[in-house]
């Protein structure tokens, strides 16, 4: 079989399986990845994802995960949005999630599918293939970018030219030799839109971020107190945040994703923050079931809830943000006070402190009522 005839092959493969793009690069196409990872480790701007620093070698370069590899397929499922993600921050009383959170987890979807195509890569052709979806150290943006499927936009998310910055990647590593593919230009000009409307400024210049500011990362990743300064800027965000992709003018060529599995289930669309602030562990696990949310755990995404609450400026709220001043959690705890204090009087705060203060016992929390 040639080598066009292979590539054809495996790319109607990819789209009998339900993937929008495929495309092809080496293991050695990404040569300057290595260097840029340990920079942005050494400045700490990867925050507490200790696993980027404990997988930095493997994740450098592909030759690292697995020294057999010959060729990358990198595979890409369009989830752009039915409408403008960014018309949720004005409801203030509902939470925004993240558009890739609002359906199905996209990590079970796409890798059955990748294993689809893996298997039948390894029948047709006796080679040995692994995939790889967000699960392991994997630098996929670069790899897609190198592969053609888009490129790294300032924001550094890959923008393509055909689904704007949508795009769920994965990829299929094997030992059959592919010809790979030229690699995709960077056509974000002069434009700076993601940028600008950053509201936490993660970005210390194009192409560059700092994790520890980035709304996304302290609502998902992160599991301490969020620092007062990203507070108000977080809005209603409560799981993940979209404004650099939505902003992107690329995102004209964009369509809403045709994947039933991954369309917004109605509850996660835009929830009801009134709903959300009372949920314990086993309420949210349940709600939660198969979606990406559940990785936050529930006291991180109450922690987020409250937050959105108190800048809902939605006194109705009061009673049950109140309750969770006794909440096991200490995230939840001072996320409830720091809520509290922009949805009370002065005078009300002040005699709610005098209640309560002195009978809190961690200490970060008790320094809540100061702030």
């Amino acid at each position: 079989m040639s080598g066009a005839d292979l590539k054809q092959d495996i790319s109607l493969k990819a789209r009998e399986c339900g993937f929008d793009l495929v495309r092809f690069t080496s293991p050695d196409s990404i040569p300057l990845a290595a260097d840029r990872l340990k920079e942005f480790v050494a400045a700490g701007r990867h925050g507490d994802m200790a696993w980027m620093e404990t997988t930095m070698l493997r994740r450098a370069l592909p030759r690292n995960l697995w020294g057999d590899v010959r060729s990358i397929i990198m595979l890409g499922i369009n989830y752009g949005p039915e409408c403008d993600p960014l018309e949720g921050l004005k409801a203030k009383e509902n939470g925004v999630v993240s558009v890739y959170a609002r359906g199905g987890d996209y990590h079970d979807l796409v890798k059955k599918r990748l294993k689809n195509i893996a298997r039948w890569i390894h029948g047709e052709h006796d080679k040995e293939v692994k995939v790889f979806v967000d699960t392991a150290p994997v630098m996929e943006k670069p790899l897609a970018q190198a592969a053609g499927l888009g490129w790294m936009g300032k924001h550094t998310n890959l923008v393509t030219k055909t689904h704007g910055s949508w795009l769920f990647l994965g990829s299929i590593f094997t030992t059959l030799e592919i010809e790979p593919d030229a690699p995709e230009v960077d056509h974000c000009g002069s434009c700076s839109a993601c940028l600008d409307i950053c509201p936490t400024k993660a970005f210390p210049d194009a192409y560059q971020i700092d994790a520890r500011r980035c709304i996304s990362y302290l609502t998902i990743e992160f599991k301490g107190h969020i620092p007062v300064e990203f507070r108000k800027p977080m809005g209603n965000r409560i799981y993940g945040c979209d404004d650099c992709l939505a902003v992107c003018p690329w995102n004209k060529f964009a369509k809403a994703g045709a994947e039933a599995k991954l369309k917004a289930r109605v509850e996660q669309n835009a929830p009801r923050l009134d709903d959300l602030i009372e949920l314990d562990d086993t309420a949210f696990r349940a709600r939660f079931s198969g979606s990406p949310i559940k990785r936050s755990g529930r006291d991180c995404f109450i922690r987020n809830v409250l937050i959105a609450a108190g800048n809902s400026g939605s006194v109705e709220l009061v009673p049950k943000v109140r309750r969770l001043l006794m909440d096991p959690s200490p995230v939840v705890r001072a996320a409830a006070i720091w809520a509290l204090s922009q949805l009370l009087d002065a005078a009300e705060f002040a005699q709610l402190k005098k209640n309560h203060a002195t009978v809190e016992s961690d200490s970060d929390v008790a320094a809540e009522w100061e702030i």
